[in-house]
């Protein structure tokens, strides 16, 4: 391999170096410290500081960590004015980071119509007959989160049902991952929609017989209707986005890596965080547009803004669609649509190109790879990228990284390169992917163990809101390999199964790593924000069925209460 190769004894060493640089914030011994603003005791603290994984307490000044340790030495840092929070027993960990999610996503599915769990297309079209009820005539309904694969079948719906339930009212309603739309007569009216419109690069209309649109967009293709619809003002949005914060924080969540976000939202976000509104550390990963991305480039990367609320350093690129949708790009046709191999929806001439400009202005480039194709095509193209500038520490990544040949299993391992995977992918998709694959690539589907047994890290997410916000669904998934219901029994493949600890760093310290954070946050470590949640459960030793019963009942940010539970 080159010599710019980051192997899995250096990305090992990286991880655990973050505590020992951090542990010298300890109190001296003998050396008067000025009193902690807040010290957390009478805990079961997991810390995911692999220097000392499990403490008794831990005291903060400043809005960082200052000590960790027993609670008699935390309780020397007392002073008047310091808050004591007596954890009454109950597990503390540090604040969950989803390491794969869509910040406007949440935002705006909060306002639109719910389709998650719908479990047949006359609940969908109910659901959009009730909104309708109360939307005026002529404005856009939108929703998100069906899954024909929930229904009974897998085969995708046609307009006629929902065109005749709403006629009134121009109708758009992503799929559940976001890669197909389905929609009504009307939007495709207002979208000059008809069997002579061409697909577009990336995309596929689906039709029937007579070429006709059948109300089913895929990929690229939903852009044809979707820029019909009237955004939400910025106000509106504001809004929006601070109701989604406030459901990541009763959850857990401290931070999220916002995967894909125009230049828009992020001054959106920006303005925010000096407004005070933000309260959320947020890694961007900047969309795919050539302008957007000169800009970011010319002014090079950004961290840590406003006390630690924005990063702004890293470029989101596609490969493929979806498996739900199957877009995905395979290597072999898909077992169930055996003249269709999914689609690929970035040259990967241009995914070379933007990596070599990333690493050239010191961005970290994240592309989107779900299907054995995606993948092989995203490492080929950062291959060659880092053949052509070679970079230690770059940290590029793969996001899904879902379907994997075997043979590209240890090139991760081999370029430096994170797989950024999101484990309640595997429990919702295991119903049904047997059938896009056949049995055999099932060996290289969600394979966690498989990887980490290179050496590489997992940053874990949700890829909200295609998936709940919720962590924990994803601890589970990724210790267990089973639904909330326990199925299948022994978990699916479970060999691919995590241990409780590299969960817990899946949501803590590997984001943190893949967001070039460490220094400053995913343990509780000295040296480091004050990120911490408490909890009504040991997640970390109760059996896996109760882990999803488990509550958040705080959230801690920077030493402040950001969300406590109702009573």
């Amino acid at each position: 391999m080159p010599t710019f190769t980051v192997s899995c004894s250096v990305l090992v060493a990286l991880l655990l170096t973050s505590a020992p640089h951090a542990a010298a914030a300890q109190p001296s011994a003998g050396m008067p410290q000025p009193p902690a603003d807040l010290i957390v005791t009478n805990g079961r603290i997991y810390t995911a500081d692999p220097a000392r994984p499990l403490v008794d307490a831990f005291a903060v000044r400043g809005g960082r960590v200052v000590f960790t340790g027993s609670a008699r030495e935390a309780k020397a840092l007392a002073g008047p004015a310091t808050t004591v929070v007596d954890a009454n027993g109950r597990t503390v960990i540090p604040g969950m980071v989803d390491g794969h999610a869509h910040f406007s996503g949440l935002a705006q599915k909060l306002r639109s119509v719910d389709l998650v769990g719908t479990r047949s297309l006359d609940e969908v079209i109910a659901r959009v007959v009730e909104r309708a009820r109360r939307t005026p005539k002529g404005a856009w309904i939108v929703g998100r989160g069906w899954d024909q694969n929930a229904w009974g079948h897998t085969a995708f719906p046609t307009h006629e049902a929902l065109s005749a339930a709403t006629p009134d009212h121009p109708v758009l309603l992503e799929r559940v991952d976001g890669h197909a739309a389905y929609v009504n007569a009307a939007a495709m009216q207002r979208a000059g929609l008809t069997a002579a419109t061409k697909d577009p690069s990336g995309g596929r209309i689906v039709r029937d017989t007579k070429g006709n649109p059948t109300g089913v967009l895929i990929d690229r293709a939903s852009s044809l209707v979707e820029r019909q619809v009237p955004p939400l003002s910025r106000q509106e949005m504001r809004a929006a986005l601070r109701d989604a914060v406030a459901r990541m924080h009763s959850l857990g969540l401290v931070g999220m890596h916002d995967a894909g976000a125009s230049r828009e939202q992020i001054e959106l976000f920006a303005d925010m965080a000096q407004q005070g509104e933000l309260n959320l550390r947020v890694y961007v990963m900047i969309a795919d547009d050539a302008t957007a991305l000169d800009h970011y480039f010319q002014m090079g990367p950004r961290s840590a803004l406003y006390d630690g609320q924005l990063w702004v350093r890293a470029v989101k690129l596609y490969a493929d669609g979806a498996m739900g949708s199957r877009g995905a790009a395979l290597l072999e046709p898909y077992s169930d649509d055996p003249n269709n191999s999914g689609l690929l929806l970035s040259a990967p001439a241009h995914i070379e190109d933007v990596a070599r400009r990333g690493l050239a202005a010191g961005f970290q480039v994240n592309t989107h790879a779900i299907g054995d194709r995606g993948n092989r095509v995203v490492l080929d193209a950062y291959e060659k990228a880092l053949d052509a500038r070679p970079t230690a520490n770059h940290r590029f990544r793969v996001e899904h990284a879902q379907i994997l040949h075997q043979d590209d299993i240890p090139r991760f391992a081999q370029l430096g390169v994170i797989p950024s995977m999101q484990a309640s992918h595997q429990t919702s998709d295991m119903y049904w992917i047997g059938k896009r694959l056949g049995p055999t690539r099932l060996y290289g589907a969600y394979a966690w163990q498989s990887l980490l047994q290179t050496g590489v890290v997992i940053p874990n997410g949700s890829d909200f809101p295609v998936e709940e916000v919720n962590p924990l669904i994803s601890f589970h998934a990724s210790i267990a390999r089973q639904d909330a219901r326990d199925w299948p029994a022994g978990g699916w493949y479970p060999e691919q199964r995590m241990s409780r600890e590299d969960a817990l760093r899946s949501m803590t310290l590997w984001p943190a790593y893949a967001g070039f954070q460490e220094q400053l946050m995913g343990s509780i470590t000295p040296g480091k924000y004050a990120d911490f949640v408490v909890l009504d459960q040991d997640i970390m030793r109760i059996p896996a069925d109760l882990v999803l019963r488990t509550r958040v009942l705080s959230t801690w940010l920077a030493g402040r209460l950001v969300y406590k539970t109702p009573h």
